[in-house]
């Protein structure tokens, strides 16, 4: 199981590679049968591909990420992170659930937000 600092710096480079436009880096923080719900509750994507094509999406509406509050680590093989996501006008409030492999890879990323939590 990684450590919390193993997992706390891996979501800190989500942010970082996100910001920085590397599709690719994000997609190479994840293992190679990792799924993503964004937001829980819609689609489950799957595979490194589809992992990457959703990152290239999202990062090409120029949104930026800017945490909230320190990344939480667990006892276990999970992580959170509230950080907020600021596309144009709009402030999306995220919580971000990540559970991590042996390597420190993601197997599964979670993004928890409603629609009271879309700002504008």
């Amino acid at each position: 199981m990684p450590t919390s600092v193993v997992m706390k710096a891996a979501m800190q480079a989500y942010i970082n590679h996100f910001n920085s436009g590397s599709a690719e880096a994000v997609a190479d923080l994840y293992a190679p049968e990792a799924s993503v719900e964004d937001p829980v509750g819609g689609p489950v994507i799957s595979g490194r591909a589809a992992i990457l094509a959703f990152y290239q999406k999202n990062i090409a509406t120029g949104a930026k990420l800017v945490l909230d509050a320190p990344i939480r680590g667990s006892h276990g093989n999970s992580a959170a992170m509230a950080f907020s996501a600021t596309i144009g006008p709009l402030t999306v409030r995220v919580i971000d659930v990540m559970t991590f492999d042996e390597a420190g890879k993601f197997t599964s990323m979670r993004a928890y937000f409603g629609p009271d939590d879309i700002l504008q």
